[in-house]
């Protein structure tokens, strides 16, 4: 096993490009070539009580949810601690994988598993969940749809002529397309030199329209490759952006409808009892024995994702930790608020990741990290 198969584990787990564009995802220090010698050391927050209890253990690699590395580093000296992190990190050879809004935003991740537990289900979600700000799947480059109207003479030829140019792929597939029969007519001039009928007499021709994806980096020489095909002297041809569509599952946060609705009192006895946290806060926006269906659902800080939540009818709005104002913003829109601490909401799905990493890289130990914890404490 080599780091990069930690690598390409954790990129099925948490695709990176879930992530929310500014995170820094993805493997920040170490070789891909490397070996994974040692046992894989996975944490919430990359400490330097962390990475000397993964150092000690002789850790081939830690998975830190959090970016140790996120605003560029000026040097990686021994002056501040996160520089230390990473010198130690680097002489002892110990790789750094961060997933963090790539796990949130995925399926089956941190945001689905605070779900498990906000809902009373055991090990699967009790009523309907999608994500409050759904991310837009689409192939890996911008793609267009190219359609042209070609006599059904020569479809084939066509066809075969954009494949070759790189359209009509798609995934495994390829010279993919669609063709759909009607009439097309044109009028041409006197100077024309018609590849069907006369010119200066309006034609009536039987015509294909055919529809091909095209990658927007093909585009230029699919469009003259058709025109090299083509029969017609001046053959017409659309191209359509095509936007990428939209995952139901997949994205920031959660919109939570419960199979069984619960008061906030209720609601709030549960998420403690789920986190295995001794406080949650909650802002009440009204009658706290009455009952609520839908919840917004956002691991970590959510706050940003508050005002979507409302627009999206959430009655309550669990996370771990908003700052004053926004709190009294989303009670001023009607939602109850739930706080039961920023990296709690998170590290309860860490044996979660080491369970699911274990499968993917059998003969790897993944263990816990015991100096992580959460920086704050109930007096």
């Amino acid at each position: 096993m080599l780091v990069q198969d930690l690598v390409s584990a954790m990129e099925r787990i948490a695709p990176p490009r879930y992530a929310e564009s500014w995170d820094r995802v993805g493997l920040q220090v170490g070789s891909l070539r490397a070996g994974l010698t040692g046992p894989v050391l996975l944490t919430i927050d990359l400490t330097e009580p962390v990475i000397e209890e993964a150092a000690s253990m002789g850790a081939s690699a830690v998975v830190s949810y959090h970016p140790p590395i996120f605003r560029p580093l000026d040097s990686v000296t021994s002056a501040t601690p996160k520089e230390r992190i990473i010198l130690t990190a680097a002489r002892a050879g110990i790789a750094i994988y961060s997933p963090h809004t790539a796990l949130d935003a995925a399926p089956g991740g941190v945001t689905d598993w605070l779900c498990e537990g906000l809902s009373g289900g055991s090990g699967k979600i009790a009523g309907d969940c999608r994500a409050l700000e759904p991310h837009p799947e689409g192939s890996d480059t911008p793609t267009v749809k190219l359609v042209t109207f070609v006599p059904e003479r020569d479809v084939e030829t066509v066809r075969n002529a954009l494949a070759s140019a790189g359209a009509g792929r798609i995934g495994e597939y390829t010279v993919c397309s669609f063709g759909s029969m009607g009439t097309g007519t044109f009028l041409g001039s006197d100077s024309s030199k018609p590849a069907v009928g006369e010119a200066g007499k309006l034609e009536m021709v039987g015509e294909c329209r055919l529809e091909m994806v095209c990658p927007k980096r093909n585009l230029a020489i699919a469009l003259q490759t058709l025109r090299r095909f083509h029969p017609y002297e001046e053959p017409a041809v659309d191209v359509y952006e095509l936007a990428p569509q939209p995952r139901r599952r997949i994205g920031a946060g959660r919109r939570l409808m419960l199979d069984q609705p619960v008061t906030m009192r209720e609601l709030g006895q549960r998420l403690r009892a789920f986190l295995g946290t001794a406080r949650v806060q909650l802002g009440p926006s009204g009658d706290t024995d009455a009952s609520v269906r839908t919840l917004g659902v956002v691991p970590g800080a959510g706050e940003s994702l508050a005002p979507l939540a409302a627009r999206e009818g959430c009655e309550a709005f669990i996370t771990g930790e908003m700052r004053h104002h926004q709190v009294l913003a989303a009670i001023h829109d009607g939602m109850h608020v739930l706080l039961a601490g920023h990296t709690n909401t998170e590290r309860g799905y860490l044996p979660r990741l080491a369970d699911r990493l274990g499968s993917e890289l059998p003969g790897v130990a993944c263990r816990l990290s015991t100096r992580d914890h959460d920086p704050l404490v109930v007096l």
